[in-house]
């Protein structure tokens, strides 16, 4: 039986056209490309904060009822927040204090320079210095001090005592005495009157 003639029969042919092949590689390596980016997108996505945590960026605090001599504590991105109403005696003590005897001379206020000195002024809230809003964690080894209920004991100055090494702050949160090698941070915040506060 003879064999058929190949030369003739077009679908017998070899594919050589170079235009479909590229058109093949092309889709072939889209296809890859959009089926990488669906699988690495979970593993990206699971790095952003969840709603939990970008509801925490920042809060607002009504102060209103927090009277004079009185401190309350709020959370704030998962750190706890003092917020102390101080009385005429507390800003007396906190100003009277001098510059030199500080163990950190610098505010550590996020609202100020980094080399804002540690006054009472450049620790309390800007033209309302009653108020006191810090980050209430001992720098040391970052336990909770005491001082913010009614009967704690409040230290030798009058402000927070850490229990755990001995660090005490007074009534501006600077550190006085123990290991804790700076004051007691003050976050970003604003007063939108009298009585609203927004920290973050």
């Amino acid at each position: 039986m003879a064999n058929p003639d190949t030369t003739t029969d077009p679908s017998l042919l070899p594919d050589d056209d170079p235009s479909r092949r590229d058109v093949i590689l092309i889709a072939a390596g889209a296809f890859a490309t959009i089926g990488g980016a669906a699988m690495l997108w979970p593993l990206l996505d699971q790095m952003n904060p969840d709603a939990s945590t970008l509801s925490m960026a920042s809060i607002d605090v009504d102060v209103g009822p927090v009277e004079e001599g009185q401190a309350i504590t709020v959370m704030w991105r998962g750190k706890p927040v003092f917020i102390r109403h101080r009385t005429a005696k507390e800003i007396e003590e906190a100003k009277d204090v001098k510059l030199d005897v500080l163990i950190d001379p610098f505010a550590r206020n996020a609202n100020l320079p980094e080399d804002a000195p540690a006054t009472d002024a450049n620790r309390a809230a800007t033209d309302l210095e009653p108020w006191l809003v810090m980050i209430g964690i001992c720098t040391h080894l970052g336990c909770i001090p005491k001082g913010q209920a009614v009967g704690d004991y409040k230290g030798d100055y009058g402000g927070w005592f850490c229990p755990c090494h001995g660090s005490q702050y007074d009534t501006a949160g600077r550190v006085r005495v123990g290991p804790a090698p700076q004051n007691m941070y003050i976050p970003p915040y604003t007063f939108a009157s009298d009585t609203q506060l927004k920290i973050g």
